[in-house]
């Protein structure tokens, strides 16, 4: 940072996104000494022109291991999971108490300094990593089985530490997987093979002001556009994810910058938008053409604008930050073709905030951890059903819910299973499943298999029923 004031939030300010999510790579260690092999001449792609400074050439190559892909089935193929509500619709039974240990534990490995976390497709694991040692961004493929590693892409970067490095979470499709690193470059690879199909450096082309503590949107894909919120040049983007063409970009007349928000959706009076807390305010970009359909400059953070806005239905969408923002909920509405928007409330911290996480909304009610760390359920009002209680605080917690259950993981590694109830907090079970430091990278759930990680390993959990 800059000055004495930014260097005393840098060591202090729990920036882990998620979301930004985000994910592993292993720690400090080269390619050769996990049975790794290069692929012969010709697989490599190499990139001789330079990018930013501190990118230097991007010379690409992809590195295959001994994994080998799950025939689990099962699926969180991008941040928030399948259908980006953070509600996983696993059909493997899942277990409502653990054994006196916790869950058991499949796999563990080390990870570099950060917070991205997994996204599980065909038995595959996906994560954006750093290597410190060799000062290389890592896009990487490992077992769900065994966590042994598929493949990965990786290239030179120099990314200093800065409370953490990579914290994004790829998106994974068929014919593609699509992944933003530290400082804002897109990789397009493929999700068998982990060869290059394209890439974008942000910087370069759009002018992106890369965010303090690095980039931490998740890419958004919807129809094979990705769907970035870039700031500088442009507010959003819409990319080709099968070519790397450019297919619109709105306008950003006031210059807003890239934030560690990601990309939210809804359809109102009869068109589809794309909703995005820049910088400078919020606004709503129409999903054809990136025409700016509408804007709200009443709720932004200036330090850290993490959280993902919530779509809850009807034209409302509800915002959460930490920093003393707090929360709102707006309303759309549309007269004579042209859309307004209305502050239905605002929220205090003490009644809900986020510094970190994107709360879920289920059962037409929000649940998520509020900054001083205890998991609460709010109503559409804004009205506080539930709290977990002064004894049960979380910290900056992930979580996600499924069949009904909130799996929570807390700041030391505290993993704590939850009713998702609406006349109280309900406790079930809870373990110690990480060391810790900082488990602030999104879960993931695949195949009755639970992805966490903390600031230095990431490990698999079996929470299947047999």
């Amino acid at each position: 940072m800059a000055n004495p004031a930014a260097d005393k939030l840098v060591r202090w300010l729990p920036v882990g996104i998620l979301v930004t999510g985000g994910v592993i790579l292993l720690f400090g260690l080269h390619a050769n000494r996990h049975g790794l092999s290069e692929r012969a001449p010709g697989a490599d792609l190499v990139e001789t022109t330079n990018g930013p400074a501190g990118i230097g050439k991007w010379e690409g190559k992809v590195v295959t291991g001994t994994g080998v892909a799950s025939k689990l089935a099962g699926e969180w193929p991008r941040f928030r999971g399948l259908q980006g509500n953070g509600i996983s619709p696993e059909s493997t039974p899942l277990l409502k108490a653990w054994p006196a240990g916790g869950p058991k534990q499949l796999w563990k490995v080390d990870v570099g300094e950060g917070f991205a976390a997994a996204a599980v497709s065909k038995g595959r694991v996906y994560v954006m990593d750093y290597d410190r040692a060799n000062q290389s961004d890592a896009l990487r493929c490992l077992s769900l089985d065994d966590g042994a590693e598929i493949w990965r892409y990786t290239y030179p970067s120099k990314v200093k530490r800065n409370h953490g490095m990579s914290r994004t979470i790829p998106f994974v499709a068929d014919q593609y997987l699509i992944a933003l690193s530290p400082k804002c470059q897109v990789l397009c690879a493929d999700p068998v093979r982990g060869e290059l199909k394209w890439k974008m450096d942000l910087v370069r082309e759009f002018n992106v002001e890369v965010p303090p503590w690095y980039a931490g949107q998740n890419p958004f894909v919807e129809n094979n556009r990705l769907i970035l919120g870039t700031g500088g040049d442009a507010l959003l983007v819409a990319v080709d994810c099968l070519t790397g063409k450019v297919l619109w970009k709105s306008p950003n007349p006031n210059k807003w910058q890239m934030t560690h928000s990601s990309i939210a959706t809804l359809e109102f009076a009869g068109r589809k938008q794309y909703v995005y807390c820049g910088s400078g305010g919020v606004a709503g970009v129409s999903a054809d053409d990136g025409t700016i359909l509408w804007e709200y400059l009443d709720w932004k953070i200036s330090i850290a604008n993490i959280a993902t806005p919530v779509p809850v239905g009807d034209g409302r969408i509800f915002f959460c930050g930490g920093y003393n923002a707090g929360s709102a909920m707006i309303q759309l509405k549309e007269q004579a073709g042209k859309i307004t928007v209305e502050t239905l409330f605002r929220l205090k911290p003490a009644i809900f905030g986020s510094t970190q996480q994107t709360p879920i909304l289920h059962k037409k009610h929000l649940f998520g951890v509020r900054p001083d760390g205890q998991l609460v359920c709010l109503d559409l009002n804004g009205k506080s059903v539930w709290e977990s209680g002064p004894t049960r605080r979380f910290g900056s917690a992930p979580y996600l819910i499924a069949q009904d259950m909130i799996y929570v993981l807390d700041d030391d590694g505290t993993l704590t299973l939850v009713e998702a109830a609406l006349d109280g907090y309900k406790e079930l079970v809870r373990a110690k499943v990480l060391e810790g430091p900082d488990a602030w990278g999104p879960i993931a759930l695949a195949g009755g298999r639970l992805i966490v990680r903390d600031n230095n390993k990431m490990a698999c959990l079996d929470v299947g029923a047999k």
